[in-house]
């Protein structure tokens, strides 16, 4: 594959604004009559019909090394953060796809673009996948909670193609897979059961761990996922019943990344250094302060982090696609591991779909080292846009 040809661009901050509907306010500050998203355009030297849009639930990352490689390599790029850009203890991911609603609503209509693919990176690919099956066949009423919005009534823009980069199957999946299944008490997170903590030297089970181990700790996963949610469901019952149903509840979740495969790499095997993760050292992001769903609120873990009752699950979602969709997975990635690439690919329903692996990438293709990786993967963009039809 040949390498892309070099453009110079345009970075063009803007902003999508709707109205706010809301019960409550959203984020910290702002206009509350306002949802007020932070976007920008990333616009090469050349024309182009089509434009990738890039939502991450929380945002943050319109300089990745791949938002700027796609640019440099001449395709048009929009970077929109959503209403909870930076924190996610409020967030609601069905308040997440109407943001990105507007997005794509706006690339097309004031924008110009004729043609719309989301580029769904890191956990930006299961909001795509639960995105686009929303907008073609609309079914989600509310959020697990009965909080709006509404999803039906929204006229979602359906995107014309997805692409699913560096990509895992869903926040709540993801977040169950690394919580720390020692913890027995969620007010005292010192309270372990030794045969589980991956971190206790004299802990019997050491890498490599066996089969059996492996179950055991994932049902344990599951289930610390489940206690938390009944005390969530519990709290918002106790909430109604003292005549306050509005009121909400700020808790913490300790112990949030300890999966054995960050310890294994017999576990889910790739490329990826043993012994560290995407954020440095899992034993200390464990519990450190950004950890996932560090902070949550009661209806924010049901939407978000609920093993059982969150909505966006690209898994889930994935059969009813009904557009083209380029599935792709770095190797060496230390958060989004093969296991997700590979469900990902097998979920979408559409029979024009492929997927490709980059040797040697990390999750953000960050490092010197790295530029080889990135231009592979820009490569492989460009020539599935263009046998698509895509970037003319």
């Amino acid at each position: 594959m040949t390498a892309p040809a070099k453009h110079d661009y345009e970075r063009i901050p803007y902003l999508v604004a709707y109205q706010n509907t809301s019960g409550v306010r959203d984020v910290y500050g702002g206009v509350a009559e306002l949802v007020v998203l932070e976007s920008y355009l990333l616009k090469p030297d050349r024309p182009s019909d089509t434009v990738l849009v890039f939502m991450h639930p929380i945002g943050g990352g319109a300089y990745l090394p791949m938002i700027n490689g796609l640019a440099r390599a001449g395709h048009h790029v929009i970077y929109c953060n959503s209403r909870f850009r930076g924190t996610d203890s409020a967030l609601l991911m069905e308040k997440v796809v109407e943001d990105l609603g507007e997005c794509v609503k706006d690339a097309k209509t004031r924008l110009g673009y004729e043609k719309v693919v989301l580029a769904g990176w890191s956990g930006g690919g299961s909001l795509s996948v639960f995105y686009q099956q929303q907008a073609q066949h609309p079914t989600v009423t509310s959020s697990p909670s009965g909080d709006g919005p509404d999803l039906t009534t929204l006229g979602l823009t359906p995107a014309d193609g997805i692409m699913l980069l560096a990509a895992h199957v869903s926040r709540h999946g993801t977040l169950t897979e690394w919580l720390d299944a020692s913890i027995l008490d969620e007010s005292d997170p010192t309270k372990r059961d030794p045969e589980l903590d991956l971190y206790d030297p004299t802990n019997p089970h050491q890498p490599p761990y066996t089969e059996a181990f492996l179950q055991r700790y994932r049902a344990a996963q599951i289930a610390r996922n489940r206690r938390i949610t009944a005390w969530v469901w519990q709290k918002l019952a106790e909430l109604s019943e003292t005549g306050r149903p509005q009121d909400e509840f700020a808790f913490v979740v300790h112990g949030t990344m300890a999966d054995p495969r960050w310890l294994d790499p017999t576990v889910d095997p790739n490329e990826r250094t043993p012994g560290s993760c995407y954020l440095g050292d899992p034993q200390v992001v464990n519990d450190s302060p950004v950890g996932l769903a560090r902070f949550c609120t009661l209806r924010s873990w049901l939407s978000q982090w609920s093993y059982d009752d969150a909505n966006g699950d690209a898994v889930a979602a994935g059969p009813d696609i009904a557009v083209p969709t380029l599935v792709i997975g770095n190797l060496a990635d230390d958060a989004c591991t093969p296991s997700h690439t590979r469900r990902l690919f097998e979920a979408i329903g559409h029979p024009d779909k492929e997927m490709h692996e980059i040797p040697g990438a990390n999750h953000y293709y960050a490092g010197a080292d790295q530029r080889d990786t990135l231009r592979q993967a820009v490569g492989v963009v460009g020539d599935w846009l263009s046998r698509h039809g895509f970037d003319q």
